[in-house]
């Protein structure tokens, strides 16, 4: 039997997936932070009044409306939840996939933080360069 937060995760996920970004964000804190690593042009740290303008505009912009995530398997206790991921885009002209983890922070079954781990930052700097 699956923890409840790993419900939470699949569920938020499965949301995004469908490109319901409100039902993802409803999954969340009203206080919930993005952070995101690098120097590319999605690096930095959103709010939830940023997570749909400008961060995930800007990776759909980007990528021309190309950017999958594939969630290859969640694991949650009380406090903490990691989805690890295959994303794959192109971006002008070229073809982009890595392997990355997003670790959660919940409180009380919500998302309360969010931050990304590249398992190759130098692949994910040069994707969102």
């Amino acid at each position: 039997m699956a923890h409840p937060n790993e419900d939470v995760l699949r569920d938020a996920y499965a949301a995004f997936a469908r490109g319901d970004l409100q039902a993802y964000l409803s999954y969340c804190t009203d206080d919930v932070t993005f952070h995101v690593p690098g120097h590319g042009r999605v690096a930095g740290d959103y709010s939830r009044a940023e997570f749909v303008t400008p961060f995930i505009s800007q990776v759909v912009e980007l990528t021309n409306g190309t950017f999958r995530e594939e969630v290859l398997d969640v694991v949650a206790n009380d406090r903490r939840g990691v989805v690890l991921l295959h994303h794959e885009f192109e971006r002008d002209g070229q073809r982009y996939d890595y392997r990355t983890a997003h670790l959660y922070r919940i409180e009380q079954g919500k998302l309360a933080e969010f931050a990304e781990y590249p398992a190759d930052l130098y692949r994910f700097d040069e994707a969102w360069g």
